[in-house]
């Protein structure tokens, strides 16, 4: 049958990937000092909600179911807008050129939301990005409000 499912032997290539991108953060970690320790990106363990009103046990509870939805997390290079007809006329080698400067941040969006900007690293072969700049939680609220 064709869509037989393949034993994971990938499982120690992904660990050993995963294990490069953690060291990269200790070194990251160890030569600046952030602006607050911990935060989701930390590796550090969620810390459960309280509102601390009494039978506020419930409610993390119900926080908790969601920390594990997974959510599209892109990196935008640049935009620009162009007609169909110049659509049809790209071919391998076109060049498209972008709105965006080179060395300018990057944004990151999660579905489609902008929650930070940073910079592009490469870690062991791979594109990654490092932070410089994270939306506060208020300006993203007021910004999904918006729309």
């Amino acid at each position: 049958m064709a869509s037989e499912e393949k034993p994971d032997d990938t499982a120690g290539a992904a660990d050993d990937g995963m294990a490069d991108w953690a060291e990269a953060l200790l070194e990251q970690k160890a030569t600046e000092s952030g602006p607050e320790p911990g935060g989701p990106l930390s590796g550090e363990p969620p810390k459960p909600f309280t509102s601390g009103a009494p039978g506020a046990e419930g409610h993390v509870n119900d926080i908790n179911m969601v920390l594990d939805i997974p959510v599209q997390l892109s990196v935008e290079l640049g935009r620009t807008k162009v007609p169909i007809k110049h659509i049809l006329q790209l071919g391998q080698g076109s060049v498209v050129e972008l709105d965006a400067l080179a060395g300018e941040p990057m944004d990151v969006l999660v579905n489609g939301y902008l929650i930070a900007q940073g910079e592009v690293v490469v870690v062991n072969d791979k594109f990654g990005i490092r932070l410089t700049d994270v939306v506060t939680p208020s300006e993203r609220l007021r910004r999904v409000s918006k729309n």
